[in-house]
C-alpha cells in the first residue's frame, strides 16, 4: 500500500480517535492487562504499553495508579473484548470493538444503532477481506529528536515495520500485527518513546461516499462511539475533498 494512501486513512481515523473516551478506553485495557498479567509493567508488556498509551494522551498518574491497584485488588469488573461487524448505508463497511462485562448490553445496543441508522449487523469474520490487522506506532517529534530520520526509518524496517510515514507532527510505524511485540521492543531498545502504541485495523479497499452517505455513515460511528462499551470504530468510507469540507463544517 502506497504512502498516500496510508497517510489518507490515517487522515480518516484521527477524527474517530479525538471522539474516543480515550481515559475510559486506557482504564479498561489497563484492568484487562493487570488481569492477564499482573500489576508490574516491568513483568506484563501489555500493561506496560497500556501505560505508555495512558501518558500518551496526557492521562494523570494518579488515574495510572488507581486504575492499576483497583484491577490488582479485584475492585474492577471483568470485561471481556468482543467484535461486531456490518454494513452502513451505502454499502460501507464497519468494524467495531467493545470492550464490556455484558455483552447483552453490548450486542443489543450496538443492533439498535445499526436498525437506527439502515445498517445490517453481520457475522463474525464477515469483514475478514475487507479489514486487515495492523501494529501502529505513533512518535512524536520530540521523540525522535537529535536522530537520523532515514537511518531511524531503516532500522524500524529492518526490525519489521512495512511502512513509516513522516510528517510535521512527527512519525507512524506499520508493521504485522504479529510483530507487535518486537517492533515494541526494538523502539524500547532504541530509546524512543511512543505517544501510542496499538493494534488497528485498516480498510483493504475503499467505498467512495457522496455527501448525503458520508452523513449517515458518520451518524452511526457517532452513535457507536458513544456507547461506553465501544472501544473503537472502523470504516472503508473513502470522502473527497469537497464531502470532507462539507462534513466539517456542518
Amino acid at each position: 500500500m502506497g504512502r498516500i494512501f496510508e497517510k489518507r486513512k490515517h487522515k480518516i481515523f484521527a477524527r474517530n480517535a479525538k471522539l474516543s473516551k480515550l481515559f475510559t478506553r486506557i482504564g479498561k485495557e489497563i484492568a484487562m492487562s493487570v488481569k492477564a498479567g499482573g500489576p508490574n509493567p516491568d513483568a506484563n508488556s501489555r500493561l506496560k504499553m497500556a501505560i505508555q498509551n495512558a501518558r500518551g494522551v496526557n492521562m494523570p498518574k494518579d488515574n495510572i495508579d488507581r486504575a492499576i491497584k483497583k484491577a490488582a485488588g479485584g475492585g474492577e469488573a471483568d470485561y471481556s473484548e468482543v467484535t461486531y461487524e456490518g454494513y452502513a448505508p451505502g454499502g460501507v463497511a464497519i468494524f467495531v470493538e467493545t470492550a464490556t462485562n455484558n455483552t447483552t448490553r453490548t450486542v443489543a445496543n450496538v443492533r439498535s444503532f445499526f436498525s437506527k441508522c439502515d445498517g445490517t449487523l453481520g457475522t463474525s469474520g464477515s469483514l475478514a477481506h475487507v479489514f486487515e490487522r495492523k501494529a501502529e506506532f505513533v512518535l512524536e517529534n520530540a521523540a525522535l529528536k537529535g536522530r537520523d530520520a532515514d537511518e531511524f526509518e531503516m532500522e524500524c524496517i529492518d526490525a519489521g515495520a512495512e511502512d513509516v510515514i513522516k510528517d510535521e507532527e512527527g512519525m507512524v510505524i506499520l508493521a504485522p500485527y504479529t510483530s507487535f511485540g518486537s517492533m515494541a521492543q526494538k523502539l524500547e531498545q532504541l530509546g524512543v518513546e511512543t505517544k501510542s502504541a496499538e493494534l488497528k485495523r485498516f480498510p483493504l479497499s475503499m467505498i467512495p461516499a457522496d455527501l448525503d452517505t458520508a452523513r449517515n455513515v458518520m451518524k452511526l460511528v457517532d452513535m457507536l462511539e458513544e456507547d461506553e462499551d465501544v472501544n473503537a470504530v472502523y470504516h472503508n468510507m473513502e470522502l473527497s475533498d469537497e464531502v470532507e469540507a462539507e462534513l466539517a463544517g456542518a
